[in-house]
């Protein structure tokens, strides 16, 4: 899924800044990197891809569809075929691992068979078949990541949005967590991924798109953390 940002601002009440005249052109199956400092506007620009935040000024498109132009319905569907990871994991921690995953599934309406053997691929897919009675509290930092990606992915997305997903994580599990988007990248899926991570960017190198004060100030293919020469 390809995304378009043309002109893009987003100021929030009473006069913050969050993004200012973004153009980014990002390819269907691309993995790219979205750094910078924490307030930077990254969380925004994700949030507007989702249409979960409306742009102030711009235009944005994902998948050729417009955003700006989508009743609920549409949207509805455009969701469907979007996997987003958060930080924090939001799971629910009154539901077993294997209930996570297939409760997105169940408020589509996706028949009970099918479910079942959906959720059974994610789980195998993220290692934690073994782990799909448990509660979400019973479970390590890494595994609960892998139950968010899980339910990512369940769907078979054609874009995963992942917002810090390494952020609570060691550095082993952090590279394990990695190892997974790059193999769901690899199957077709568009990857955009922000993060604080210097050791994964520079180890993984991949396209960099560097956001500053709302601004984007570095768009580098095979790009590191840093700028070249920043130090």
């Amino acid at each position: 899924m390809d995304i378009k940002f043309s002109g893009v601002s987003k100021i929030f009440e009473p006069d913050i800044v969050a993004l200012e005249d973004v153009y980014l052109n990002i390819g269907r199956g691309e993995f790219v990197y979205l750094v910078g400092e924490t307030g930077s506007g990254k969380t925004t620009l994700m949030r507007c891809i989702f249409r979960e935040v409306i742009p102030s000024r711009g235009h944005i498109s994902v998948g050729g569809h417009v955003l700006r132009k989508m009743g609920r319905f549409e949207l509805a569907l455009f969701r469907r075929d979007i996997g987003v990871i958060f930080q924090d994991f939001s799971l629910l921690p009154n539901l077993t691992a294997f209930e996570n995953v297939a409760f997105v599934l169940e408020v589509m309406g996706v028949p009970v068979r099918e479910i079942n053997d959906r959720v059974t691929d994610a789980l195998k897919t993220v290692g934690i078949w073994r782990r799909r009675m448990l509660y979400p509290q019973q479970m390590s930092g890494g595994e609960q990541q892998r139950l968010a990606i899980a339910r990512a992915i369940v769907n078979e997305p054609s874009l995963i949005l992942a917002d810090e997903p390494t952020g609570n994580l060691d550095n082993h599990t952090a590279d394990e967590i990695m190892q997974l988007l790059l193999d769901i990248n690899a199957a077709g899926a568009t990857v955009l991924m922000a993060t604080h991570n210097q050791l994964l960017v520079d180890s993984y190198r991949h396209r960099v798109i560097e956001i500053r004060r709302g601004r984007v100030v570095r768009d580098e293919k095979q790009g590191g953390y840093e700028a070249d020469g920043a130090y």
